[in-house]
């Protein structure tokens, strides 16, 4: 069992060509935004950011869970422990991890779904 906090606001997932470059903009004042991620691969670069700081192509309708944290050491399987009930409840999932923490977004029309998934899974939902 963990502790799962809802993030507030609409989360973005955002694909950016190799040779992008990332606007400040992007994150703005880092004291306004929960998290943002930014990965980079041979294919392009992904970004999970607020929806309102989203570049044009992105798909918009994301709600952000978040381990409470920081977990304090290597825990092995919460990451799964958390996307296992989605998958069960075939809600779809983003996954990421930062260096503190596990996040996982689910659609927001799917949010209900979702949380009554990992409620079910024995998770405490705070918030």
């Amino acid at each position: 069992m963990v502790d799962v906090a809802l993030l507030p606001g609409v989360y973005a997932v955002c694909r950016l060509a190799t040779d992008a470059t990332l606007r400040p903009a992007l994150w703005g004042e880092l004291s306004d935004v929960e998290v943002v991620s930014v990965s980079w691969s041979a294919d392009g670069i992904s970004v999970i950011c607020p929806a309102s700081r989203a570049p044009a192509e992105a798909e918009t309708e994301w709600r952000c869970l978040r381990v409470v944290g920081p977990l304090g050491r290597p825990v092995t399987g919460t990451l799964a422990a958390l996307v296992a009930p989605l998958a069960e409840a075939r809600v779809n999932v983003v996954a990421f991890s930062t260096y503190d923490t596990d996040h996982a977004l689910v659609p927001a029309v799917r949010l209900d779904e979702a949380t009554a998934a990992l409620r079910r899974a024995g998770h405490r939902l705070l918030g």
